[in-house]
């Protein structure tokens, strides 16, 4: 019975998004006067280590300087990431849209609004246990597919964050993001339901919440796979408790 009410509640936050829009509790400003929060990524923590703390700044700073493709001509703001340090999930999208190339703040849009709700929905925040980044940090065009050379230019940022944050589990929002971790060419549907494994860290694939924007049907299948993160964090000694 409980499992049926938790269904039910996620739904009930997948229909407000697609009847309404967007959540009355934006998370990105409107005001072309007020200055967008600094990111998580930059906030040093004086109960963690500091060469960890460096090390997630130092390539913050890095990220918001790199000139090495194209994207860099066209963005507003770099992406860096935003979350805890020693998180026990990892979001990896694929890139930044338009809200988080004028905030500098990953998953802020209708779609990262979304996720928070998804997230929450089984213990999970970006504030208190998660960290969320993308597989380039500088939005594409039109929000395209990042191409080749801009990933290859990205993705060693990511693959540090991935170190230093060490995380419990990754999981890869969308096809752009399973693709380019894992290096692999498989349709998504053939990579979701089951881990796959980055340098020894459980890695789970599900569809990225703008899926779920367009899509009604990808709701059930998306909440299948946060029961199966949720069990996997528990089975690892992860008690969630709802937020």
């Amino acid at each position: 019975m409980a499992k049926q009410q938790s269904l039910i509640n996620f739904l009930k936050i997948m229909e407000g998004y697609t009847k309404d829009g967007y959540l009355k509790d934006n998370l990105v400003s409107n005001s072309e006067e007020e200055a967008p929060p600094l990111p998580l990524a930059y906030m040093l923590d004086e109960d963690e280590a500091p060469e960890e703390q460096y090390s997630l700044n130092n390539i913050a700073g890095e990220i918001n300087s790199c000139d090495a493709c194209s994207l860099s001509i066209t963005r507003n703001r770099a992406v860096a990431g935003e979350g805890v340090n020693n998180p026990l999930l990892m979001v990896i999208g694929e890139g930044p849209g338009a809200d988080e190339d004028k905030s500098g703040r990953p998953f802020v849009g209708r779609a990262g609004q979304l996720l928070d709700k998804m997230l929450i929905s089984i213990g999970l925040s970006r504030e208190e246990n998660c960290f969320i980044a993308n597989i380039v940090k500088c939005r594409p065009p039109l929000n395209r597919d990042p191409l080749e050379d801009e990933v290859t230019s990205c993705l060693p940022f990511l693959k540090r964050q991935i170190t230093a944050l060490n995380p419990k589990i990754i999981l890869l929002a969308g096809r752009v993001a399973a693709k380019n971790l894992l290096n692999v060419s498989s349709a998504l549907k053939d990579l979701r339901g089951s881990f796959h494994d980055y340098l020894g860290i459980p890695v789970l694939v599900t569809f990225h919440p703008s899926a779920l924007l367009r899509d009604d049907s990808l709701k059930r299948p998306a909440w299948e796979d946060l029961k199966i993160l949720k069990a996997k964090l528990e089975d690892m000694g992860h008690k969630l408790a709802l937020l």
